[in-house]
């Protein structure tokens, strides 16, 4: 399957670590940002999907392309857009984001992996850390737009 266009390969992208372009100190836009929620086993009924809307995180990229970052969550901007199961997400059954408001992923590397990239880290919820792996699309509109790397700036890398 072929990337989209505004999608980055992971050869792509490992180019770029490699050659430092993308060093330096980066931040989330958090208007520009959020986090979806797509479970099959949640109740073992319904697929649940849902939006986290109030995210922040920062990162840096070393010049020999070693990356580590952190993204913060709020437990209780989760949105499904249906409001009782939103209420339960929140509830001590499972966010319990009155005890515990915020959601942490706290990445310390990546490699290639498919068509983009494999994020390895530590996600926190609850108070309770374990090891995480995911594979992440890599992707910026100004990249495709400009055919260019996105540079790290003041306030973080564009993603719009």
């Amino acid at each position: 399957m072929q990337a989209p266009s505004w999608q980055m390969t992971a050869p792509a992208v490992q180019a770029l670590l490699k050659d430092g372009a993308l060093a330096g100190e980066w931040v989330l836009d958090p208007r520009k940002s959020s986090i979806r929620l797509k479970s099959r086993s949640m109740w073992g009924l319904a697929h649940v999907n849902g939006i986290f809307g109030e995210v922040s995180g920062n990162g840096t990229v070393s010049a020999n392309g070693e990356v580590s970052g952190t993204v913060t969550v709020a437990a209780a901007s989760i949105d499904t857009k249906n409001v009782r199961p939103d209420a339960h997400l929140r509830s001590g059954d499972f966010f319990d984001s009155g005890n515990h408001p915020d959601i942490t992923f706290t990445a310390d590397g990546i490699r290639p992996s498919g068509q983009g990239i494999a994020v390895t880290g530590a996600l926190t919820a609850r108070d309770r850390t374990r090891p995480l792996s995911f594979d992440a699309a890599v992707w910026s509109r100004a990249t495709a737009r400009s055919g260019s790397a996105p540079r790290p700036a003041s306030t973080g890398p564009t993603s719009d």
